[in-house]
């Protein structure tokens, strides 16, 4: 806790514009978090992503040819 009583890592909220009453910042406070929990819950890989002998075998595909270069790369 900070000297003045708030927590020292939560969030800071700047209201730039109109007075919202402390019912509006604290529902604007659970909607945010609520959104931020259930985001960063979907953002984790599963363990068990891992690739198989067969994909780290193959060769990656071959790039589509440029055809703006022009046959020989002399002009004409």
């Amino acid at each position: 806790m900070a000297e003045d009583g708030t927590d020292a890592g939560g969030v800071k909220i700047d209201v730039l514009r109109g007075t919202p009453t402390e019912e509006e910042l604290a529902a604007l406070i659970a909607v945010v978090s609520e959104a931020y929990t259930g985001e960063a819950a979907e953002a984790v890989a599963p363990d068990d992503a891992r690739r198989s002998g067969w994909s780290l075998s193959q060769r990656a595909l071959r790039r589509p040819l440029d055809r703006e270069l022009g046959w020989g790369r002399f002009g004409g």
